[in-house]
């Protein structure tokens, strides 16, 4: 029809239209507003049929009557953040029914329908049979996998909900009669509960793939044994393959990781019928997303950005009985497997050979039965030799005992031959072969290992012996002071204090610590022989001969060098200069406070050298050196999105929870910036230069000091001005470097003269700004205005609610407004001027989780009075040590 009509246009006029047909022109603009509105019309049915199949297949529901074919899907209610359908594993053209996250570009598949009967065609069905289960059907109709409820509800659906559950529900009533939770795959989900029943065989537990391309039931399981004490097992068919260790409350206490990694919520419930179930839950902001057990038997937590974030077993000494019975396994060892103290390898030629598994026998057998007649040791009690934080052996037994009791228990039974008492657990006792003790750096639990007492009389023997060399030693040193100081007391006052300066310059060492008692505890508790050291020659190797092409940066403790083992491992060389205003003790004090530490936040020391006057700290390398050196580069800054930021924030606070709370030693660290956090390769922070860090008592919340080390505009008002410093002044620096973290902007290092304000205290209020720079005559060489302006701007917005304007431009996205909002708002309670009201680590970790949903107001930012009215004095009783923002080291700066 068309085509009659507009061929004459474009022909001869001999068939033109005829007279009823207005002119040429106008009938031009009646054909083109036909095929405008021909083209409208398709495409609104396109839109129609377009959105009709969206409707379809963005359902959250299946019934009888709403059924998906292959490949149609189904999401969850709520956000559409999990998808319900069918699939095919990598290189594998078999389709399965599964779960998996719907926004991730890899299909992370959490759950598996059928498992065992895969269909070999894309003709699946997901619908609800006539007696109402779930099922999987194929081309002909046939049920592959079904749900198989008895007397299930003709009138039922499946729905699958946000938190990745899929039920099938009884829609006269809304019960629930079957879940996917209790019949889980290879992942353990938020929510859902492994659970066994005490004394039967009935379990939920995981099950692994067989292989990546095969969703079948692999060898690998995961699940609970709770018939003495709750543990959390991976089994390679019937065999144990790893154990988590004992649950004591909290956490495993075979997992050190757990005391200060895991900030999700475990729960373990027995109800009145026997069933022991663990689930667990986390904050909105966890970086955990979920965790699965692989074809190769790792249990790995998957974070948000889909990486490994923690798995196990993570070493050979994780799995279980490497060592076989009455041994001891040391990943940091050489071999890795010993025998327990009284005890030798049971096959010393398959010991020799690294093959460990037949364990180690005692060398003398225990005394049962007490023979006097001979006055021998056969008469003589057992004792008990202690093994220092190890994962206790597998099979505990829980005794009733209190914990004064619980060796004298063990003693008094024949049959012990160990035991523990664990805080949340209790006493803890072993009758058979001790199996599957690893020796941790910190965390587990002190073993305490019966033996003969001749085994026992040698370590009496030893003792004794160094008992009294210690005497002689200590009496000889005792006539060699009293020699010294009758001589001291008999020089001239100025010859005394020559004296004085040699011996503190030779022998003392003054490590600035706020007791000396808490000194004396903290070097018992520190063994630092375990700190390999390095020679000079092979540092020297490392580096080059410490060639200035290697130089990694420079810091008040000196140089540092970048260094390649002969290992290929690479380093870091803290090299002491020789002009450097520190020395010997910020060499120690670092020793002391990271040598026993190991966190995924904290730079870890691999060692130190001391040779003459060298003296060199070996740290792990850092290929991305500081954070500042991303996050005040025009161009790296744009590498760090939000989500990197927020992440580097989460770590270092992390690691200061872990230096407050969790490590051996309570430290207070004192130096905290953005040089002193460095990044390895992906970006994760750590925590570095522990030069001017404290160690506190295990009962002390604050002190004082004369000497004020640190960097002005990171140290708290209270420590800064009268030296009081506790876990809050670290809190403060947190909150300066967190904001900084959000601003882009960079903190610059600020003086104090005489003559100047401090600079918070100038900060507090914009309107003081004018007649504050009349009053006072101000040195701005030693001052940046810029940051300045920006501290002033931070208060000043948040108070006019314009706060967001603070926000890095590169970070700006709208998505990320309210949670970056929410770190504002932290980072500003962090610098409260009161050290009261700032919260502690543990509370802002919360904070900026958002597991605490309503935040206290802030009050004004920390500021100090103007030190033009109160410095003199000061000054004259203080010795104050600054260092600048621009290293990765602390710089000292005499005034």
């Amino acid at each position: 029809m068309h085509g009659s009509v507009l061929t004459p246009y474009a022909t001869n006029k001999k068939t033109s239209p005829p007279s009823v047909f207005i002119n040429k022109k106008h009938s031009n603009r009646v054909i083109g507003l036909a095929m405008v509105c021909t083209r409208l019309m398709t495409l609104l049915l396109i839109f129609y049929c377009s959105c009709t199949i969206e409707f379809s297949t963005a359902i959250d529901t299946i019934t009888s009557t709403q059924l998906i074919n292959d490949p149609e899907a189904i999401v969850s209610n709520g956000t559409a953040t999990f998808k319900l359908g069918f699939f095919s594993p990598v290189n594998s053209t078999n389709r399965y029914v599964g779960i998996w996250y719907n926004h991730i570009s890899a299909k992370a598949v959490v759950w598996v329908a059928n498992r065992e009967k895969p269909l070999n065609d894309s003709s699946g069905t997901l619908t609800i049979s006539e007696d109402g289960n779930f099922v999987v059907l194929d081309g002909q109709k046939q049920i592959v996998w079904s749900s198989d409820v008895p007397n299930s509800s003709a009138n039922s659906s499946a729905l699958l909900l946000d938190s990745r559950n899929l039920i099938l529900q009884d829609d006269s009533n809304g019960n629930i009669i079957w879940e996917s939770f209790e019949h889980p795959s290879d992942s353990f989900l938020e929510g859902m509960k492994i659970s066994t029943k005490k004394f039967t065989d009935k379990k939920t537990q995981l099950t692994s793939w067989k292989s990546p391309s095969d969703p079948s039931n692999g060898r690998f399981t995961l699940g609970i044994n709770a018939q003495n004490i709750l543990e959390v097992y991976i089994w390679n068919g019937s065999h144990p393959y790893w154990r988590a260790g004992p649950w004591n409350g909290q956490v495993f206490i075979g997992i050190p990781e757990m005391i200060s990694l895991y900030i999700s919520r475990y729960d373990v419930v027995e109800d009145k019928e026997g069933n022991v179930y663990i689930s667990y839950s986390y904050a909105k902001e966890s970086p955990l997303l979920y965790m699965t057990l692989s074809s190769d038997g790792y249990l790995i937590e998957k974070n948000k950005s889909w990486e490994n974030l923690w798995w196990a077993p993570d070493t050979e000494c994780d799995v279980y009985g490497k060592c076989g019975p009455f041994g001891s396994c040391n990943v940091h060892g050489s071999p890795i497997c010993t025998c327990l103290r009284g005890f030798d390898p049971k096959d010393m030629e398959e010991w020799s050979r690294g093959n460990w598994s037949s364990g180690c026998e005692r060398r003398r057998q225990l005394q049962r039965e007490r023979n006097n007649s001979d006055g021998g040791e056969m008469g003589k009690d057992d004792g008990f030799l202690k093994l220092k934080t190890v994962k206790v052996p597998a099979f505990a037994e829980l005794s009733l005992a209190a914990q004064d009791n619980c060796e004298s228990q063990c003693l008094k039974n024949c049959s012990c031959i160990a035991y523990t008492y664990c805080s949340g657990i209790g006493c803890m006792q072993w009758s058979g072969d001790l199996i599957d003790i690893q020796e941790f750096s910190y965390g587990g639990s002190d073993l305490y290992i019966r033996v003969a007492y001749s085994e026992l009389g040698n370590k009496k023997r030893s003792t004794k012996v160094v008992i009294t060399i210690a005497v002689l030693i200590g009496s000889l040193t005792i006539a060699i002071c009293i020699y010294l100081s009758w001589r001291w007391m008999a020089r001239p006052p100025g010859r005394k204090n020559k004296l004085e300066k040699l011996l503190f310059k030779r022998g003392g060492v003054n490590l600035d610590c706020s007791n000396e008692s808490i000194l004396g505890k903290n070097l018992n508790r520190i063994d630092l022989e375990e700190l390999p050291l390095f020679s000079f020659q092979k540092l020297a190797i490392a580096t080059d001969n410490f060639d200035v092409a290697n130089k990694l940066g420079q810091g008040g403790f000196g140089p540092v060098y970048k260094g390649k083992l002969s290992s290929g491992q690479d380093i870091a060389v803290k090299r002491l200069s020789k002009f450097s205003g520190q020395g010997l003790e910020e060499f120690m004090n670092e020793v002391l406070a990271i040598s026993q530490l190991q966190h995924r936040n904290l730079v870890r020391l691999l060692g130190c050298c001391e040779e003459g006057e060298e003296k060199m700290l070996i740290h792990e390398y850092m290929p991305n050196k500081s954070l500042d050196g991303f996050l005040f580069d025009p161009i790296k800054q744009k590498l760090l999105d939000w989500r990197k930021r927020s992440n580097i924030i989460e770590g270092i606070a992390q690691g200061l929870l872990y230096l407050h709370r969790d490590s051996r030693l309570k430290i207070i660290h004192r130096d905290l910036k953005t040089s002193n956090v460095l990044l390895d390769v992906n970006l994760n922070p750590k925590i570095s230069d522990f030069g001017i860090a404290k160690i506190f008592g295990d009962n002390q919340d604050q002190a004082n000091t004369r000497r004020v080390v640190g960097t002005y505009g990171y140290m708290a008002p209270e420590y800064a001005m009268r030296g009081r410093f506790s876990e809050k002044s670290d809190v403060f620096s947190f909150g300066v470097l967190l904001l900084e973290i959000v601003s882009g902007q960079k903190n610059s290092n600020f003086y104090h003269d005489k003559h100047s304000l401090s600079l918070l205290g100038f900060v507090s209020s914009l309107e003081l700004l004018p007649q504050l720079l009349h009053i006072v005559p101000f040195n701005f060489s030693n001052f940046n205005i810029s940051w300045l302006c920006y501290y002033v701007q931070a208060w000043k917005l948040w108070n006019e609610n314009r706060i967001e304007m603070l926000i890095d431009p590169t970070i700006s996205d709208p998505c990320f407004y309210v949670e970056i909002l929410r770190h504002i708002h932290v980072g500003l309670l962090c610098v409260q001027d009161l050290a009261t009201d700032r919260p502690t680590m543990s509370t802002v970790l919360f904070m900026l989780s958002s597991e605490i949903a309503n935040l206290p107001t802030p009050k004004q930012p920390a500021f100090t009075e103007m030190l033009g009215l109160s410095n003199k004095r000061s000054s004259q009783q203080t010795r104050r040590k600054f260092s600048v923002n621009n290293v990765t080291l602390t710089t000292i700066d005499g005034r």
